[in-house]
């Protein structure tokens, strides 16, 4: 079973997910944005051992604390998709635009595709890419339980903006109704920012994807 907990992170209240395999106690942090001590305090305080930091894009509030991490703790950064390189390359220049403090700079151990697998103990996460928000954003899916990280793609009643460098508009509609939309309307979603949903309920009722 993957169990998991929703740590938000900045001020921009960034939902940071700690997974973790029940059969290992092996965990992934996905988006940790920032507030690294207080990350791994939640990670030592339930007996669990880091093995990945998962990224679904490389905006400053998803990312903010991995390069502090993972120099920290030596575990791989895997993901985005290598779209996403250039924001990663502009960490400096997005400190200075969102008037965050410095941080650690890092590079992806793995970048990552549309159909690739990534593990966490005994149990995968299907990567889907889901352009849009940024060129190179991945949504990661737990199939068995129904479950997906989703970051800046889908929130509870809106969409992610598509405003910043190469952001487009109908990739990221296409990306939810095409490929997120048709997993299922019973999977919950965890949204980078906000709470819970799940594909039914916006499908349903979400003003932008009327």
């Amino acid at each position: 079973m993957l169990n998991r907990i929703t740590l938000p992170v900045t001020p921009f209240a960034q939902n940071c997910s700690l997974v973790w395999c029940s059969a290992t106690n092996k965990a992934a942090l996905i988006d940790p944005g920032g507030e690294a001590e207080r990350l791994l305090a939640a990670i030592e305080e339930r007996g669990l051992l880091l093995e990945s930091i998962l990224l679904t894009h490389g905006h400053l509030d998803h990312v903010g604390a991995t390069g502090e991490l993972a120099a920290g703790t030596g575990v791989p950064v895997i993901g985005p998709q290598r779209e996403d390189a250039f924001w990663i390359d502009m960490l400096e220049q997005q400190v200075q635009m969102f008037g965050f403090p410095p941080v650690a700079p890092f590079s992806p151990d793995r970048w990552l595709e549309d159909g690739d697998t990534v593990r966490v103990g005994e149990e995968t996460l299907m990567v889907y890419h889901c352009p849009g928000h940024t060129p190179g954003h991945l949504v990661f899916v737990h199939q068995t339980q129904r479950l997906a990280f989703v970051g800046d793609v889908l929130f509870q009643g809106a969409i992610g903006r598509t405003d910043f460098p190469r952001g487009n508009h109908q990739q990221l509609i296409d990306a939810i109704t095409r490929t997120l939309l048709p997993l299922g309307d019973d999977i919950v979603f965890v949204p980078g920012h906000g709470s819970e949903s799940s594909f039914g309920e916006e499908r349903l009722n979400n003003p932008f994807l009327r």
